[in-house]
């Protein structure tokens, strides 16, 4: 089987989805690569020979198997996009903001014995025991993603993850998120609450110096059935499957983990434990600041990270056994120069590199858990619960 790699550069789309008129209207222009390209003359020539000059300008000779795939999840979110890509089939939630579900979440904290009050007058945040804020997710499209802000000090993260799944439990949104910080404090998270005029109320968690060491964070999906996806299969089957990036907090499994930021240490991070690791073995890779530079609408930011990536792989791919496979993709799309900071309903590109892949396109797909499957095939593993292999399509004969 050899080494497999799963490469996700967080919020690269290659163009809006067919159904943005209807699902996400301000998202019928959205292109994050080709705008990019037009705002700070991205170069990035290894993605580029390998598939993106076939995907983009429908020009030029691919060195690898190459096709685009649509987003089966509701939006465009990065939990369910990863949950999509590991072999989910995604449910419909519904969106809710906390200022509708706040009594229901606060009546069913309270029948299970916590404290819950609303410590901002005429805000639907509640305070929970005095150490955790739940609000609205200010970084998602309104209704999406409740949020858990925890002080760490008053509270151990296990506990808090049994709140979390209390409020899991009362509400239909995407997401809810439960992260806290020992390095924070209730009065911290208090004084960065902020309310945007589309409704949402929630904590701006950067300014409550949340993230950093010292990090907790538990995502809880609508509907995500974590046996049937491919890490859970590649474990079960004695396979060690090492997350690195986003996907150590993304991605449900028992192995490996560095939920690294800094593109630098993810590559890193990657590279050396690659070196190091069992013949067949599975990497789940994510480049976090693609992403944080879309939300940023950092055009030169998203320019450089994809830049530091796209050298890295050229120079990874030639260290690839014959047995070996990367596949390189997104997970939806956040295109700096929309006129927003959120994420944007866009397809996603699939570039799949190997010595033993022919360069052929594999078309468009309904779903990135066609991804999964293929994984899951070239692995010898059951299929996960959604998607339809391509391996077939792109291996050579021999």
């Amino acid at each position: 089987m050899g080494k497999v790699s799963l490469f996700i550069l967080d919020g690269f789309g290659i163009g809006a989805m067919q159904d943005c008129a209807i699902a996400k209207p301000e998202d019928m222009n959205a292109n994050t690569y080709q705008h990019l390209k037009e705002a700070s003359g991205l170069n990035i020539p290894f993605l580029y020979n390998s598939g993106l000059n076939q995907l983009a300008d429908g020009t030029g000779l691919p060195a690898a198997a190459y096709g685009k795939s649509n987003l089966a999840h509701d939006g465009a979110d990065t939990f369910m996009g990863h949950q999509e890509l590991m072999g989910s089939k995604p449910g419909v939630p519904n969106k809710r903001l906390m200022k509708e579900v706040s009594r229901r979440i606060k009546s069913k904290l309270i029948k299970n014995g916590y404290h819950a009050e609303y410590p901002v007058p005429e805000a639907p945040l509640l305070l929970v025991n005095g150490c955790i804020v739940i609000g609205d997710n200010l970084e998602s499209s309104p209704g999406n993603i409740i949020n858990l802000i925890c002080d760490l000090n008053q509270i151990a993260f296990e506990e808090a993850c049994e709140i979390a799944r209390i409020v899991r439990n009362c509400v239909d949104t995407s997401r809810v998120i439960v992260f806290g910080n020992e390095k924070t404090s209730i009065v911290k998270i208090l004084s960065a609450v902020m309310n945007k005029p589309n409704g949402q109320w929630g904590v701006d968690s950067p300014n409550a110096h949340v993230y950093g060491e010292g990090y907790h964070v538990l995502h809880l999906g609508f509907g995500v059935d974590y046996s049937r996806q491919f890490a859970h299969l590649a474990e079960r089957d004695g396979l060690p499957v090492y997350r690195i990036g986003k996907t150590a907090d993304v991605v449900q499994a028992k192995g490996f983990s560095d939920p690294a930021v800094e593109t630098v240490k993810v590559l890193s991070s990657f590279e050396h434990h690659y070196r190091k690791a069992e013949k067949d073995a599975i990497f789940l890779i994510n480049v976090q600041e693609t992403d944080l530079a879309g939300h940023k609408q950092d055009c030169e930011w998203y320019r450089s990270v994809l830049e530091q990536s796209d050298s890295f792989l050229a120079v990874f791919r030639e260290k690839l056994e014959d047995d070996d496979l990367l596949i390189v993709t997104a997970d939806h799309g956040n295109d700096p120069t929309i006129g927003h900071s959120n994420h944007t309903r866009e397809q996603t590109p699939i570039l799949v590199i190997g010595n033993k892949v022919k360069p052929v396109s594999i078309g468009e797909r309904e779903t990135m858990a066609d991804i999964a499957a293929t994984m899951a095939e070239y692995a010898n593993l059951p299929a996960p619960e959604y998607g339809r292999s391509f391996l077939r399509e792109i291996l050579n004969a021999n």
